[in-house]
Formats: C-alpha cells, sequence, structure tokens
C-alpha cells in the first residue's frame, strides 16, 4: 500500500492512497467522518477482524462516498482486477486526533 498525506490540519487530513490489486490495508479502526473519492478501481471488500466477516462490492472512478466513525477493527482489502486508488479527507472530531489509528495487539 502507498499512503500519502496530501494535507493535513488540526481538523482535517487529506490522503491520497494505492492498493495493488490482493493488498490489504493495515488493521484499524475511524475516529471521524470521511469522505472517500475513488480514482480508480473496481472492486473493494472490507474484512472485519473480530468475526472474520467480509463484505465485497463495486467501486468505479469517480464513486463518491461519505462513512461514519466505525469502531470495529477492520481492514481494506483490493478484490479487484486493476489498482484501487481514492482521495479521502477526514474530518478529525478534536484537533490532531489520529484518524485510522491502529489497535494495540493483547495477549
Amino acid at each position: 500500500m502507498s499512503s500519502v498525506i496530501v494535507t493535513e490540519t488540526a481538523t482535517l487530513v487529506v490522503r491520497h492512497a494505492v492498493l495493488d490489486p490482493g493488498e490489504k490495508t493495515p488493521w484499524h479502526t475511524d475516529t471521524c467522518r470521511r469522505m472517500t473519492v475513488v480514482v480508480r478501481g473496481d472492486r473493494l471488500a472490507i474484512e472485519y477482524r473480530d468475526t472474520g466477516e467480509i463484505s465485497e462490492f463495486d467501486v468505479s472512478p469517480g464513486g463518491v462516498d461519505w462513512d461514519e466513525p466505525e469502531t470495529r477493527v477492520h481492514r481494506a482489502i483490493n478484490c479487484g482486477s486493476e489498482p484501487f486508488e481514492e482521495v479521502v479527507t477526514f474530518y478529525r472530531p478534536s484537533p490532531n486526533d489520529d484518524p485510522q489509528p491502529t489497535p494495540r495487539e493483547h495477549g
């Protein structure tokens, strides 16, 4: 996964990311509202760590999605046949919050 912060303020983060086919993001939660714009790609999945549930869906360039915070630990998987590229704007609820923290491992 390649990921670059395009711009960042205390209350906003804009990130550009690319996942190659079969590639996965790190496990994380989403602490804030966010708007995603798909630049390229055809299919994506979200896997939840607690249950192993996987939800797959089609995506297409120009697609825009508004998401609320997600407290369940999950990751995105590019299950499509081409790279998945997105630009995401994270709206931090409190200054300098981490928009996608990686959970601590237990045990």
